[in-house]
C-alpha cells in the first residue's frame, strides 16, 4: 500500500501524520512542490525487458519528456537475488540532492522516499503504479530495502543518468528505515 509518513526530524521515532488516501498524498506533497500521481499500469510478463516496458509506456513516458523536458528514460529493476544489492542499497541511504528532477514510475515493486523540507521528513512508500518527480535540489533518499523488489522507469534531462551531491548530513540515519515502514498501515 502506498503511504505517507511524515516525521519531524527533531522527534525522529515517530511520525506525527500518516496516511494511504492517494489524493491527500498527491495534495500534501504538492505544497512541497513534489508530483505524485498514480497511473495504471499494463500487464507485463515478469520478465519484461527495458524496451518491453518503455514500448508500453511509451505515451506516458513521451508526454513527461515533452512537458519536463527529459532527454533519457530508462528501466532499474532489483530482485533480492541481486548480488549487489547491499551495495546498491547503501549507494542510495545517505541525504543528496540533484541538479535535475529525480523522476520515476513504479512498474513492479516498492521502494521508499524519503524527502527532507526544513525540519520535516516525508517519506512516501511508493509502489505499483506511482509516479513521483522529487524536485531538483531537494534533500532526499532512497530505501530499497535488504530484499528490494521492485523495476521503475526513470527519466532524466542529463545524459550521464543518476548523479548525487551528497550532503553529508546524517539524518537518514535517525529516521526509520524501510523495514520499519514497509509495513505501516494509514
Amino acid at each position: 500500500m502506498t503511504t505517507l509518513s511524515i516525521f519531524n526530524q527533531n522527534q525522529p521515532d515517530t511520525a506525527h501524520t500518516v496516511t494511504s488516501d492517494p489524493q491527500v498524498i498527491s495534495d500534501t506533497l504538492k505544497e512541497q512542490g513534489v508530483r505524485f500521481e498514480r497511473w495504471p499500469t499494463r500487464d507485463l510478463p515478469s520478465d519484461a525487458s527495458q524496451e518491453q516496458i518503455l514500448a508500453v509506456y511509451a505515451d506516458e513516458v513521451n508526454q513527461l519528456k515533452q512537458e519536463c523536458g527529459f532527454q533519457t528514460a530508462d528501466v532499474v529493476s532489483l530482485t533480492s537475488d541481486h548480488p549487489q544489492k547491499t551495495e546498491l542499497r547503501k549507494k542510495f541511504l545517505d541525504e543528496h540532492t540533484h541538479s535535475e528532477d529525480e523522476v520515476r514510475f513504479f512498474v513492479r515493486g516498492q521502494g521508499l522516499f524519503y524527502l527532507h523540507f526544513d525540519d520535516q521528513i516525508y517519506a512516501v512508500m511508493c509502489q505499483k503504479n506511482d509516479l513521483i518527480s522529487v524536485p531538483n535540489g531537494t534533500r532526499h533518499w532512497f530505501d530499497m530495502g535488504a530484499e528490494p523488489e521492485f523495476t521503475c522507469i526513470r527519466l532524466f534531462t542529463n545524459p550521464e543518468g543518476w548523479v548525487a551531491s551528497f550532503t553529508g548530513e546524517d539524518i537518514a540515519a535517525q529516521i526509520p528505515r524501510y523495514e520499519a515502514l514497509a509495513g505501516v498501515k494509514a
